[in-house]
């Protein structure tokens, strides 16, 4: 089964316990667990961070019926009216309150598929539960703020180093378990790069681990970006050329190159531009999580930089 080759699913945590979470919000799932009853739930925070391993964590801890639904992909009305309604209407085999975890809510459409949502929390709530996970929850309208217990993900820098250290001893136990020999060091690196986002490390571990070895030849894998060459096609404004270089370096992570236009402006830019450019970033960031074609989007950002932005 496909499920059982990817690593974020072989390995995702089946108890709260095992989950690699803040102290406060640990507690907080472990008590609805302990108490064998769970709230309406809405689960905020960046991507791979855990949220859908949590809910379902917790519901199969206490035993729960429920089913997932991707909001992004099956998240229309006929959805609703069909497969959530005919889940949440029967009776639970188990004989305890059913649930339906709503992945990537942010994706319902705002005038017509939430509201349809509200109206079902409210008529089925003596027999279905609803947990709902997004990366922004402004874009979940009020009436569904107020149905549910709002949980946000959120790690101060206090924590991230504890955190990292608890994620790197459990990655030890899976490259193990995969005879997948590794550098620490470069494992570690590859962590910090990615932290929060679990799911992106082991997506990436896997692929790296895929030949049985993971060292430092993959840093330059990592790393691969110059963002120098990119800023000089900027500052002369050579659309053709930046066009280029975005299609080339297409597998990359376009938030990679956000931060390093980001981390390297004040050498680069006025530091009026500076300012301007931090906007065109946060816009163009937020769009990065719903856009269809992420080269097309990027190209857009760089046109926008190059048009707005003064260089040194």
């Amino acid at each position: 089964m496909r499920e059982q080759f990817l690593w974020v699913e072989k390995y995702r945590p089946r108890k709260i316990e095992d989950c690699i979470l803040p102290e406060e919000l640990k507690a907080t799932f472990q008590k609805f667990v302990d108490d064998g009853s769970i709230p309406n739930l809405l689960l905020s925070g960046s991507a791979g961070v855990g949220k859908t391993t949590v809910a379902r964590a917790m519901l199969e801890q206490i035993n729960a019926d429920y089913i997932v639904i991707n909001g992004s992909m099956n998240g229309n009305i006929d959805t609703l009216r069909n497969d959530i309604r005919n889940f949440a209407a029967t009776v639970s085999f188990t004989g305890g309150r059913k649930y339906v975890i709503l992945d990537e809510a942010d994706y319902l459409n705002a005038n017509s598929t939430q509201p349809a949502l509200r109206n079902f929390m409210e008529e089925y709530s003596s027999n279905c539960g609803f947990i709902l996970t997004c990366n922004f929850a402004n874009r979940i309208i009020a009436p569904l703020h107020s149905r549910c217990s709002v949980v946000e993900f959120k790690i101060n820098g206090k924590q991230k180093a504890a955190l990292a250290k608890q994620f790197m001893s459990r990655v030890d136990g899976i490259l193990g378990e995969e005879s997948v020999e590794y550098d620490k060091k470069v494992v570690a690196e590859l962590i910090m790069k990615h932290f929060p986002d679990w799911r992106r490390v082991l997506n990436e571990l896997q692929r790296y681990g895929a030949a049985g070895r993971i060292d430092s030849g993959i840093l330059a894998q990592i790393d691969n970006i110059d963002i120098r060459e990119l800023v000089k096609m900027l500052k002369v404004k050579d659309f053709t050329a930046m066009r280029k270089w975005v299609a080339a370096n297409s597998a990359m992570d376009v938030q990679i190159i956000f931060r390093r236009l980001y981390d390297t402006s004040s050498e680069t830019m006025t530091p009026e531009s500076v300012a301007e450019l931090v906007l065109i970033l946060a816009e163009y960031q937020y769009k990065a999580a719903f856009v269809v074609d992420q080269e097309i989007n990027l190209t857009a950002t760089l046109t926008k930089i190059m048009t707005d932005c003064e260089f040194k």
